[in-house]
This record gives structure tokens, C-alpha cells and sequence, in this order.
């Protein structure tokens, strides 16, 4: 199951620490209340989640995961200087090949530092976790696990393009990210997960691509936000995390960034950690006494789960740490 502490992806961590990259320090001093961001609309990236899922189940090779991805291309590039849509084919655990489309646009491509921002925006095929057991092979919405990550990078895209930071911006949109083994099948892999992001770190849209850090928001809109300091994200990207929660705790929001490291959680930053050397952080929910969310892999991640102001508060600590490193133009 993608996102169980395996001891596996325990030890792929430590295999892979050769690879941990050093995060440049903030400025000394750092006063993040007074960081100047773009102001970011709830309504907005509320409204981009909805229109997601107005078009159906994502999954992958359906006309609604289709026609999704070219309203993402198009909305991307409106507020992007540039967009790509990279396809690739892709073998899935029961051994079925779908097609995938990772969706990447880019502020001030020709800036040299770069920081990487990425969601995945497919939705699981699969409701393995539906409390109805009749259910575990209907398709999951996908409102928070997939669009809510989505929506908040749409959002902070057009806000940012008018008020661009003083260092390249490249969001990607990861497809294939939530097609791994369902608990009803007999087989276990870990690399049936995260697709788009394997085949990303091993043919990256630029040749030879790096960039300083990224960030993965993953089902960051629940009602009630949690966000810990994940194994894999504290392994490879220590000064980030750090970064990161500190900048949530000088804004208020300590209650929602809780500094504590908890279990490692199969993502796709482990591939772009591990396969890229990028430092990558995984903003992800981590709710008490339940798998992440209680509306995870079932038929109910609806809009319903989704709180816009969860989405605001990912995107302003995201902001504030970004535009604290590098100010706007």
C-alpha cells in the first residue's frame, strides 16, 4: 500500500542519502510576517478545484482525464511563460499500459536557479478504502487526494506571474501518481505508484534539469490540516523542512505545521529525491488515528472534504518561504 511506513522505502531512504543536497539557509534574521507574496484567492482555487472534477474521474486514458489535462495546459498557460505536456506509456500492477501526461509550466524558464512546486492530478481508479466493501472498485473523486494540491499550484501560477520571485518557478503536475496495487489484489509493488514522477526524474523536461528545492502538496485541503515532518522529507531535505515549518510557526500556523517527523509515506518526492538529487519536501496530511484523511481512497474525497482555507494556508507558508529566499523582481 502506497503509503504504510514500509521498512522498504525506510531503506531506500538511507541508500540514497549520497544524493541529499544542502538547502541554502534563509537570510539571518528572517522576519516572514513582513515577506512580501502575492495574495492568494481561496475562491479561486477553490473554483479550480471544482471545475477538476466537474470533468469526471481522472483516470488515466479516459476522456475525462483527457479533456482535464488540456483545460490544466490551458489554464497553465495563461499565467505561465511557458508549457509542456510530456505523454509517456506506462505499465500498470495488473499489467495494463495506460498513457500519462505530466503537465509542466514554467515561470522565467531561463532563470539558472530553479525551484521546483508539483501536485499529482490524477484520480485513483480504486475506492480500496470505501467503508461500503461494493465500492472497492468504484473510482475515487479525488477532490482533495489529487485536485486540491492542483488547484492551490493553479492559484498560486496566477498570482505569482504578476508578482514573479527573483528565481525561476516550475510547477509539474504529475499523472499515474495513484494507480498502485489495491488492497483487494494479491500482488504488492512499490513502483506500481508514482509513475509520472519515475518517468519525469529519468527524462526530465530539460536536459540535465536541477533545481534548488521543490515542494509536493499531496491531499492538503482536509477540514482539519496536519501536516508533519514526513521520513523521506526529513532525510533528504532537512534544512527545507526547517525552512518550511519555521516560516508556518512565525505565521501563526504552528498548530497546522506540528514539528514532529513521522513515518515515511511512498510519494512522489522520494523518486525526484532520490533520482534527481533535488531536495524535496512532501507537504502532505497526516490526520490522528486515521490514514490520512477519513475520506482517503474512497468514493466520498468530494468536494465536501475540501477546505479552500487549508489550501491558503499550504500556499502562503509555501510563498512566504519561496519569496523569503528570493524576493520579487
Amino acid at each position: 500500500m502506497k503509503r504504510y511506513a514500509l521498512v522498504a522505502a525506510c531503506l531506500l531512504v538511507l541508500a540514497g542519502c549520497k544524493h541529499k543536497q544542502q538547502v541554502p539557509a534563509p537570510a539571518a534574521g528572517i522576519d516572514y510576517t513582513q515577506v512580501a507574496v502575492p495574495e492568494f484567492c481561496v475562491d479561486s482555487a477553490y473554483r479550480y478545484t471544482a471545475e477538476q472534477l466537474a470533468f469526471g474521474n481522472r483516470i488515466p486514458g479516459s476522456k475525462a482525464w483527457e479533456q482535464c489535462a488540456a483545460y490544466l495546459a490551458a489554464a497553465m498557460g495563461r499565467w505561465c511563460d511557458t508549457v509542456m505536456v510530456q505523454d509517456f506509456r506506462t505499465t500498470l500492477w495488473d499489467n495494463s499500459v495506460v498513457p500519462g501526461k505530466n503537465i509542466i509550466a514554467s515561470l522565467n524558464p531561463q532563470a539558472p536557479k530553479r525551484i521546483l512546486l508539483a501536485a499529482h492530478w490524477d484520480s485513483r481508479q480504486w475506492a480500496d478504502h470505501d467503508n461500503n466493501p461494493d465500492m472497492h472498485r468504484s473510482p475515487v473523486p479525488g477532490a482533495n487526494d489529487g485536485a486540491s494540491g492542483v488547484a492551490a499550484l493553479m492559484e498560486m501560477a496566477r498570482v505569482m506571474s504578476a508578482m514573479p520571485p527573483s528565481v525561476g518557478v516550475d510547477f509539474i503536475f504529475f499523472d499515474v501518481e495513484d494507480q498502485g496495487v489495491p488492497e483487494w489484489s494479491e500482488t504488492y509493488d512499490d513502483k506500481s505508484w508514482c509513475k509520472g514522477s519515475q518517468f519525469w526524474a529519468e527524462n526530465r523536461h530539460v536536459p540535465y534539469y536541477t533545481a534548488v528545492y521543490g515542494v509536493l502538496f499531496d491531499m492538503i485541503g482536509t477540514p482539519e490540516p496536519r501536516f508533519t515532518q514526513e521520513y523521506i522529507s526529513r532525510q533528504y531535505a532537512p534544512g527545507l523542512c526547517d525552512k518550511l515549518w519555521n516560516c508556518a510557526a512565525a505565521l501563526g500556523y504552528g498548530h497546522i505545521f506540528v514539528k514532529k517527523q513521522t513515518d515515511p509515506i511512498l510519494d512522489d518526492h522520494l523518486y525526484v529525491n532520490q533520482m534527481t538529487g533535488i531536495p524535496m519536501v512532501d507537504i502532505v496530511q497526516n490526520s490522528v488515528n486515521t490514514s490520512f484523511f477519513s475520506h482517503w481512497h474512497t468514493t466520498t474525497d468530494d468536494l465536501n472534504s475540501v477546505n479552500p482555507e487549508a489550501l491558503r494556508t499550504v500556499a502562503l507558508v509555501t510563498m512566504k518561504t519561496l519569496y523569503g529566499d528570493y524576493p520579487a523582481k
